[in-house]
């Protein structure tokens, strides 16, 4: 349970300022990070993370086989991530700190 505390209050944390913001946002997710692509600036931060949440992708694609568990295992962490980058692999993260290790890892 103590490699699960750390992913889970940032998980908790960051989803629930996510779930705040976006009720308050005046535009769609869809037309923010458009806005955010438009400016060279911006475009950068935004490459930036996506480069992050590939990495991250590949990372939790590798841990699943690597646990004996299916590549396609790994999809609804992936989708989560092309939208929300930082909550996918956060929440992989919890639930595999919350199911226990296959094959000795």
């Amino acid at each position: 349970m103590k490699s699960v505390a750390l992913p889970l209050v940032a998980l908790i944390a960051f989803a629930g300022y996510t779930v705040s913001v976006m009720l308050q946002a005046e535009q769609s997710l869809l037309d923010f990070g458009i806005s955010l692509m438009s400016r060279p600036d911006t475009a950068q931060v935004v490459i930036d993370l996506y480069l992050l949440a590939t990495l991250a992708g590949i990372w939790m694609y590798r841990d699943a086989r690597k646990r004996g568990r299916s590549g396609l295992s790994v999809v609804p962490y992936l989708l989560v991530t092309a939208i929300f980058v930082s909550v996918g692999p956060l929440l992989y993260l919890v639930v595999r700190g919350l199911t226990k290790p296959d094959h000795g890892v």
